[in-house]
């Protein structure tokens, strides 16, 4: 590509939860090594790409005005994430250029090259990108997310109709992001999915293998293995089952940071059987 040229550039609107904004940096991340660079306003993009939330009501509106934003300050539109309703999302904005659904990387990458189609003299050998890949939060901490999906029907949450049931990543994929993480600087790992108690489940713990050893895909050997990189390791989304007893000794050798987000609700027996969450 010579000095002249110009290389086509996304702007980019996160919302919603870090799983969500994990999907985003992954979508970034492939953009860059595809020769685009992201720009932090609507003037200087040539297409923009919304990645939406649509947990709840107030979070639905929220995307319906970024993408009515977006469309009135640049015109070019692609949508994606969790309100990735076509029809709905038409209804409301009917110029948007596609729309598509949560974890969708390749539909929006592929709908960013049609739309804005790269500088065929991109070079991955000269642009390169940071082996961590592009990231969202500051440099010292960043979200690992070990799986997508729910396998619960608890009856207040969509969340299973829009990521589907659980599908754990393995282990070694994980644990080798995770030390890409700590090489590039990060001090803090935060472990994110849909239920963090039940990574593996899917899978039946399958045996998988990391530094020329073999490894559960199972909570508690992710969590040994994390505690042994020389960084805070701080678990997000769990839910209280029995095994989860099993990481205590390790926040008591400080192994991993003592501290679990767990649900309010499950502190009371009685709320946990109305919303038939486990």
């Amino acid at each position: 590509m010579s000095m002249t040229e110009t290389r086509k550039r996304v702007g980019f609107v996160s919302l919603g939860c870090p799983k969500a904004l994990v999907d985003s940096e992954r979508i970034l991340t492939q953009l860059r090594i595809d020769g685009y660079d992201i720009v932090p306003n609507y003037d200087d993009a040539d297409v923009v790409v919304v990645n939406t939330c649509g947990f709840i009501d107030s979070a639905k509106q929220e995307s319906l005005d970024a993408i009515g934003e977006a469309l009135k300050e640049n015109g070019k539109v692609i949508v994606t994430g969790c309100m990735g309703d076509d029809a709905k999302i038409r209804a409301v904005h009917p110029n948007v250029l596609a729309v598509s659904g949560p974890a969708a990387y390749e539909e929006v990458v592929g709908a960013v090259h049609e739309w804005a189609p790269a500088n065929k003299q991109h070079d991955p050998f000269i642009d390169l990108v940071p082996p961590q890949g592009v990231k969202l939060t500051p440099r010292h901490y960043a979200y690992l997310k070990i799986s997508e999906g729910c396998n619960h029907r608890c009856s207040f949450c969509i969340i299973p109709s829009m990521r589907g049931d659980l599908v754990s990543r393995p282990i070694g994929s994980v644990l080798e992001e995770a030390k890409r993480l700590v090489n590039a600087g990060v001090r803090e790992i935060l472990v994110v999915s849909q239920d963090t108690s039940a990574y593996g489940l899917d899978t039946k713990y399958k045996l998988d293998f990391w530094d020329g050893r073999p490894i559960k895909t199972r909570m508690l050997e992710l969590c040994e293995a994390l505690g042994e990189m020389g960084v805070w390791v701080r678990l997000h989304y769990v839910y209280p089952y029995p095994h989860v007893d099993n990481v205590i000794p390790l926040m008591a050798e400080g192994k991993i940071l003592p501290y679990l987000d767990i649900p309010f609700q499950h502190a009371s027996p009685k709320v946990l059987k109305a919303m038939k969450r486990p």
